[in-house]
């Protein structure tokens, strides 16, 4: 195939970016000088294109160096993979963490989403606008010089840290870029850090509010061990799980997590034994296996809180996973916006990997299995499991149909298992004290502890680890309940794909037959809570402003669906609806059903989930009278 690339040079600066992945280029084909004999012959072309995987981490290199991608820091990349550029182009503007357009080297993202519009977002973004003006839009065009001290703020979706909102997310380029997520930030905080000072950034986490309970499980070394140490993980029961897991063999490990009756904790709740055994039964080699880690659900974030705290837990249930299931290359893909998790989880893989744990030889039973970070870039959709696939193979992060699914057919082809972080982690428990024993955790439908993640108007934000069956009241009193005693609004269950339920339905237990019964979702395991000083309109525009961004816009159903649901939304709160209330909650139902029944994904399926509770549940739009 010929392919035409850009008539654009990279920098001396964007080409050492590049070549710090891959290597020097070995022939002018790939990037460098020509010399004769490349005029007549052409090598590496099969090799180069298998590395298109790497399109992404290139991506990243450049955004990381540079702060935004060039043209011809992307046609110098696409040289080196052997990608069109146009299709690394589709692929770089896909992801909302990427910049195509000149950036300064220096950004604060500000998160306006719904947990932190409940802790004064919108009043933080209006203070930041006095004090040093309106957030950043790219002049238009990409040839204007951006200086090397700029700096500037962006509002963002989401960022992962709803326990301590507002939050803030910095990133600024250079030789040794930096990346902090930072929590509780304010309009002083955030000009600092724009004016340099990075100590502004540096809020610790709050401690976790149930450390050191003996009643957990999942969260038992939380705040209690230090994160950094493989020494003092295995001095807390670290890698016992997977000692056993080699004493008993892979058929048994997935006897045991069958018997245990964990479903996965991602949304979906499929039979996490199911899964395992669905993969090794697959006769195609190899195997892989892929940490889902890129939780970007508003008002999510107890996988963030894992992977901070108890990185080596997640590394060691991904070990015995792809054990169990005849996996030798496990990724994990993690959401761009977690640096802290990122660099815990290198560590604990780079310390695992030179004690024996992982690699060639684990253990000395003569079982490879090695890990691989790979990071996202800022794309909610990504999540989904099928276009994990794709991001990671360097292409859009689009979701496939399914048949095939990702057990025949998934990541390079090949049959792939996929659990989120809180799924996993889970794994180590049932190895420790057996399926059968397991299953007795909850309920007869619900089996295990459950990780919630509690945020909005509530007096202790944070994760909090129950088991199944604790019902709605139990968890918000355990937070502490709503802030001052103020009155309950409602709750918004399972996160933006989830739905409202009203205070006179807090007593609900926690489980899959329970919240399907009373018409709504667990999902993700979010539970923000809503007082009385909730603007709830306004809250469902952001909801809605958040799906239409999100989707990928590769099916119709979606693309279009997302954009009438948030303009129908907005003639609702304006009070000037088509035809009336009634009409436009029709039409709005309409545009719902229609996502519902013919997107490709869960996205489109649910993107009306939330709107539709507050408007049958709640009958948000109805007159005070009707209600």
């Amino acid at each position: 195939m010929d392919l035409h690339f850009l008539t654009a040079d990279p920098t001396a600066a964007e080409r050492a970016a590049v070549d710090a992945l891959l290597g020097a280029p070995a022939d002018g084909w790939t990037g460098g000088p020509r010399v004769d004999r490349d005029t007549h012959t052409a090598t590496g072309g099969h090799q180069a294109r298998e590395e298109r995987h790497l399109l992404l981490p290139g991506l990243h290199a450049i955004q990381s160096r540079i702060g935004w991608i060039s043209e011809g820091a992307l046609n110098y990349l696409c040289q080196r993979l052997t990608v069109p550029p146009a299709d690394a182009f589709g692929v770089a503007t896909f992801y909302a963490l990427l910049s195509t357009v000149p950036r300064p080297p220096r950004v604060v993202h500000v998160c306006d989403d719904i947990a932190c519009r409940c802790r004064g977002a919108e009043s933080l973004c209006a203070a930041l606008e006095k004090k040093v003006g309106p957030a950043y839009h790219p002049p238009a065009g990409n040839h204007h010089h951006v200086p090397a001290d700029a700096s500037a703020w962006i509002r963002t979706p989401c960022l992962g840290l709803c326990d301590q909102a507002p939050a803030a997310l910095v990133t600024q380029a250079g030789v040794e870029p930096i990346e902090v997520l930072f929590g509780d930030a304010t309009a002083e905080s955030i000009a600092r850090v724009l004016g340099g000072d990075l100590t502004a950034a540096k809020n610790p986490r709050p401690r976790f509010p149930q450390a050191g309970q003996s009643s957990l499980r999942l969260l038992k070394r939380v705040d209690v061990i230090d994160p950094t140490s493989l020494d003092d993980y295995r001095a807390h029961g670290g890698y016992q799980a997977l000692r056993r897991a080699l004493d008993i063999g892979a058929d048994l490990v997935i006897r045991e997590v069958t018997d245990s009756k964990l479903a996965g904790r991602g949304g979906a709740a499929f039979p996490t034994g199911r899964k395992w055994d669905a993969v090794v039964r697959q006769p195609v080699r190899p195997h892989y296996l892929i940490c889902n880690a890129d939780e970007s659900e508003p008002g999510t974030f107890k996988d963030r809180v894992v992977m901070e705290s108890d990185p080596f837990s997640v590394i060691e249930a991904m070990t015995v996973a792809g054990f169990a299931t005849g996996c030798q290359r496990g990724y994990l893909y993690l959401r761009g916006e977690y640096p802290l998790a990122h660099e815990r989880l290198q560590n604990a893989i780079d310390a695992a990997r030179s004690r024996g744990l992982l690699g060639e030889n684990i253990m000395d039973r003569g079982i490879a299995f090695d890990v691989e970070i790979r990071k996202g870039a800022g794309a909610y959709i990504c999540g989904e499991e099928t276009a994990i696939f794709n991001s990671i193979e360097g292409f859009r992060g689009e979701p496939r149909n399914k048949p095939p699914f990702p057990v025949q057919v998934g990541l390079f082809g090949k049959p792939t298992v996929v659990n989120n972080v809180e799924t996993l982690v889970n794994v180590l428990e049932v190895l420790r004290i057996g399926g059968a024993e397991y299953a007795k955790i909850g309920t007869d439908g619900s089996a295990g502890p459950r990780l919630f993640c509690l945020s909005g108007r509530i007096a202790k934000p944070g994760v909090y680890e129950v088991p199944y069956g604790a019902t709605l009241r139990q968890l918000i009193d355990l937070a502490g309940g709503v802030i001052a005693g103020r009155p309950l609004q409602t709750v918004l269950l399972g996160g933006a794909a989830g739905g409202f339920v009203r205070p006179d339905e807090i007593d609900l237990p926690l489980t899959f037959e329970a919240t399907r019964a009373a018409g709504t979702t667990l999902g993700s395991g979010v539970i923000m809570v809503f007082d009385d000083t909730v603007d709830l309109p306004s809250t469902l525009r952001r909801i809605a402003a958040f799906f239409r961004d999100e989707s990928c816009g590769q099916c119709v159903p979606c693309r279009v669906g997302t954009v009438r649901q948030e303009e129908s939304l907005q003639r609702l709160c304006a009070k000037k609806p088509i035809g009336g209330v009634e009409q436009e909650i029709a039409l709005l139902d309409e545009i719902g059903l229609a996502m519902k029944d013919a997107s490709i994904c869960g996205l489109g399926q649910t993107a009306y989930s939330a709107v539709e509770s507050a408007i049958k549940r709640l009958r948000l739009f109805e007159p005070a009278g009707q209600q």
